[in-house]
């Protein structure tokens, strides 16, 4: 826990056309989401605002992994993270696979919701984001987690002693990140069996899964 996060941008509209921006960080070994803010726009400002309210609950993460968007490469934001000692694991431009803990979350995230959902406003899609991200978190089991949902599996590891604290290796090859997007497809075709049915456009109360 807490060695390598993962955070990324999604975007979306609402029904009468404003964008919407949504900002995610994830957890690589326990799969929590930790962040997940939706607006119209998103600053370098709002990603340290989002990262700071985070370590004063967590603690401070080992490295950030990201790509070169102008949010994550801002002098701000370097300059901040080199304070606490975060170390920064920008992916090669072109290359999302090398991200592929968020890309896995992204593509789970677009499926779930941002698919079956429309948004009428930037207060309404906060709504809906906070009840889905609270469905992920806490309900959601994931085989990779041995059909565990990733709050659970978490707790499991703070109770768990130091040294079986997994560390993930440093750098994260293209290989093993594009492993790791094939395996994560896999788990979600199977927890099909396991989770909730699709929810239709339009409908704003989600169904919670839980494993049987």
């Amino acid at each position: 826990m807490n060695d390598v996060w993962s955070w990324d941008f999604t975007f979306d509209r609402t029904t009468n056309g404003t964008p919407l921006k949504w900002f995610s960080i994830i957890d690589e070994y326990t799969r929590e989401n930790l962040c997940l803010k939706v607006g119209r726009s998103m600053t370098s400002e709002d990603v340290i605002d989002s990262l700071a309210e985070i370590i004063s609950k967590r603690g401070v993460p080992n490295h950030i992994r990201s790509d070169n968007g102008p949010e994550f490469v801002a002098k701000s934001i370097q300059n901040w993270l080199e304070k606490l000692e975060i170390q920064t694991m920008y992916i090669k431009p072109g290359s999302p696979w090398e991200n592929g803990y968020a890309e896995s979350f992204n593509s789970r995230f677009r499926d779930e919701f941002l698919s079956t959902e429309e948004f009428e406003s930037v207060r309404s899609a906060r709504r809906m984001t906070k009840n889905w991200r609270t469905d992920y978190n806490e309900y959601r089991p994931h085989s990779s987690l041995g059909y565990r949902t990733p709050n659970q599996f978490a707790l499991e590891q703070r109770s768990a002693p130091a040294q079986q604290t997994r560390t993930v290796s440093s750098p994260f090859t293209a290989t093993a990140a594009s492993s790791i997007v094939q395996a994560e497809a896999t788990a979600k075709t199977n927890e099909t069996q396991h989770n909730s049915i699709k929810v239709p456009k339009n409908q704003t109360q989600l169904t919670q899964s839980k494993p049987s």
